[in-house]
């Protein structure tokens, strides 16, 4: 029966096929068809938008976790109840500034004590409540207030830099959050679970723009085995969800939303958490685990931005000239290329052939190409001036088509660049664990745009209805349905526009290697960098091929890049003169694809340079993702918490699937404590400004 939820999915699901080009879903078959499931998605990197996403893909109704903050908001909360969302109260959303400052006096023997410069501890801390440092350096519960100036916490603060702000003589600035009681948010939970229904959440706690997954919060355990704990017949699953987003703040870019195969969590672990204390957190610490372990294999997780860069252009390098790839395998090979490269980094090969990629990533911003690019210079003078002439004549005669549709949306980008400029601005400053804030860019644009699009379209149709008849325009005149023409007119020209543009850009990045490919005093260089990569593509193969059989005895069963004879195309293809060809070859696509971007395009190589003087400026996020194709399964339909097993896919990039975790670096143990306590999830965390804590 349709509902409005129903009603949600379908408007949200246009609104985002109008922001994103490609939306794909990968692994979507093995989402459990009915009972209670539990969606854990990671990176949670475009905030709102993210659960939109899911929403669309995950063909359940999903009843999402959002902070009562956000509840509060006049449209998002009205679409949130309408989605059944269900609210919790944070700690950090009711926090207040502390009076005076505190220190730690004594670290060594007594570094449970906190004492108190000009506080007022008894008026503004009870017991069960935190006290939190600047920057998010830490915080910890309240057991004892002895005086005004005197107090005892639960756990001692370890971070080093935390330690440096406590022992200075002056103290340090702290805040005050209440303890919050999430009994109502966990009972809400458990009737939806209960219910056969579905919850969703985002156990890092927060968006962010990083480069790998957060450390998880232990909310979500709690959920699973409380939820079975109180119900013996109750059968919880978690399906690990990966929200993959390429260039992700910008308007038609593309997302890969990836599942994995659903956890079962075993009774043993129910029972553990039934018994509580120590054990309790024994359980929810091995569950928290498996849900780490899962989310990483479904996702790309890389230490460092220059390591993101130099994966993806191995992986280009390693794809075989005009070989398309699904969008969904561009991610997977990302993926294992990663693993495979945790694996051997130490390997001097490896270190050489990283530097070497490095050296070739630089040469492509010098040449201003892009990778897919650079054997299309060696097209010929003859063939790329034909084609160089038509694309640019194409090119003009389709902006002077969308020049409209162009004018007419002006004043929408600009207002929707200003604010969300502005509110990632805010989200930054407000935030320790951001790199740009770019996060929160796509989320604004889309509210931004929900608001002022309407209001333009209105403008713009009442000007119309105006002009018609006011000139008395017969001819444009339909009774009542003229207003409902216009504003319809006005959307399909803008749509039009839209589409003519992403074709418009396809052949604009065109241009250039064909316009290198005319300049007689940069074919000698544009012919070392051909030959540079053929050699570069051709050493990397080797190396796999040669690394590849170490981790997996079924190497050569199956490649999601077939094995070629000659792997690069004959830069000697005769180009001397125009040589006649239809109008179809022009367009052929392994000269050029109309319908869809080269991999290449996939990539946030460029994602945080600076585009002044083309420094990197901070980390861009991996990304993952996987379609709901039954072929390439990466495991069996449903696994076990005791036995889930992560991507073990590697540099190779060839195996199918893997069998374990061995081959991959440990991963970092998650910390879990103090169940008993957790204030459950944080929600859409935004930590406050590091000058107001």
């Amino acid at each position: 029966m349709l509902s409005i939820y129903d009603l949600l999915v379908f408007f949200f699901s246009v609104i985002l096929d109008q922001f994103f080009r490609e939306i794909k879903s990968r692994g979507s078959h093995k989402i459990p068809t009915e009972g209670p499931v539990i969606f854990v998605a990671a990176p949670h990197a475009n905030q709102f938008v993210d659960p939109l996403v899911l929403m669309r893909n995950a063909n359940r109704r999903i009843s999402f976790l959002i902070a009562e903050k956000s509840m509060k908001r006049k449209y998002v909360g009205s679409m949130a109840r309408a989605s059944n969302a269900i609210p919790v109260a944070r700690p950090q959303d009711l926090a207040k500034q502390g009076i005076g400052k505190i220190c730690l006096n004594d670290r060594i023997n007594e570094p449970l004590r906190i004492t108190g410069i000009g506080t007022e501890f008894t008026k503004q801390l009870e017991v069960g409540s935190q006290i939190a440092l600047p920057n998010d350096r830490g915080s910890s519960e309240v057991v004892s207030i002895i005086s005004d100036t005197e107090l005892v916490i639960k756990k001692e603060f370890k971070d080093l830099k935390a330690l440096e702000m406590l022992t200075k003589p002056e103290g340090t600035p702290f805040k005050c959050l209440p303890h919050v009681d999430q009994s109502q948010v966990y009972d809400a939970v458990f009737k939806t679970l209960n219910a056969g229904n579905c919850i969703g959440i985002f156990p890092e706690g927060g968006s962010h723009d990083r480069t790998e997954i957060l450390p998880l919060k232990a909310g979500v355990t709690i959920m699973a085995l409380g939820a079975m704990a109180a119900n013996p017949n109750l059968d919880v699953k978690i399906v690990p969800c990966g929200l993959n987003y390429f260039h992700a703040h910008s308007f038609r870019s593309r997302a890969v939303v990836e599942f994995g195969s659903p956890i079962s969590i075993p009774n043993d672990l129910v029972e553990k958490y039934r018994k509580g204390g120590t054990e309790k957190r024994e359980a929810c610490g091995k569950l928290l685990d498996c849900i780490y372990t899962a989310l990483r294999s479904v996702t790309v997780n890389t230490p460092d931005y220059e390591t993101l860069m130099a994966i993806q252009a191995a992986r280009r390098l390693y794809r075989p000239e005009h070989h398309k790839l699904e969008l969904s395998d561009v991610i997977e090979l990302n993926r294992r290329f990663v693993e495979g490269y945790m694996k051997f980094k130490d390997d001097s090969r490896v270190q050489e052939m990283n530097n070497k990629i490095m050296i070739y990533n630089q040469l492509l911003i010098y040449h201003g190409l892009r990778d897919h690019q650079v054997n299309r210079t060696g097209l010929g003078k003859g063939r790329a001036f034909a084609l160089f002439v038509y694309r640019l004549l194409l090119l003009t005669v389709w902006v002077v088509i969308g020049s409209p549709g162009f004018i007419m949306n002006i004043p929408l980008i600009m207002i929707t660049r200003v604010i969300s400029a502005k509110k990632q601005k805010e989200a930054l400053k407000a935030s320790t664990v951001k790199i740009a804030g770019r996060d929160v860019l796509a989320t604004w644009k889309l509210l931004v745009a929900l608001v002022v699009t309407p209001i333009l379209y209105g403008f713009y149709t009442f000007i119309t209805l105006w002009l018609i008849y006011k000139y008395d325009l017969e001819r444009l005149q339909f009774g009542w349905w003229t207003p409902i023409i216009v504003y319809l007119m006005f959307y399909l020209v803008s749509n039009f526009t839209m589409h003519l543009a992403d074709s418009g850009f396809d052949v604009y990045r065109s241009l250039r290697p064909l316009f290198l490919s005319l300049l007689p005093w940069s074919q000698s260089s544009i012919q070392n960098l051909r030959a540079a990569r053929e050699q570069l593509s051709h050493d990397l193969t080797n190396l796999i091929n040669e690394l590849g059989p170490r981790m997996y005895p079924n190497f050569g069963n199956s490649r999601i890049v077939k094995e070629f004879r000659d792997r690069s195309p004959s830069p000697s293809r005769p180009s001397s003169s125009l040589r006649l060809f239809p109008l179809s070859d022009w367009l052929d696509d392994k000269v050029f694809d109309w319908s869809r971007a080269d991999d290449s395009d996939y990539d946030d190589v460029f994602f945080f340079l600076d585009q002044q003087n083309k420094n990197v400026v901070g980390k861009s996020r991996g990304s993952s993702g996987r379609n709901s194709s039954v072929t390439r399964s990466r495991a069996n339909s449903t696994g076990s918490c005791d036995g889930y097993n992560s991507s073990n896919l590697a540099f190779t990039e060839v195996n199918k699937r893997p069998a374990s975790v061995s081959s991959v670096p440990k991963v970092p143990k998650v910390q879990v404590n103090d169940f008993d306590e957790d204030p459950g999830y944080h929600g859409d965390k935004e930590i406050e400004s590091k000058k107001s804590v």
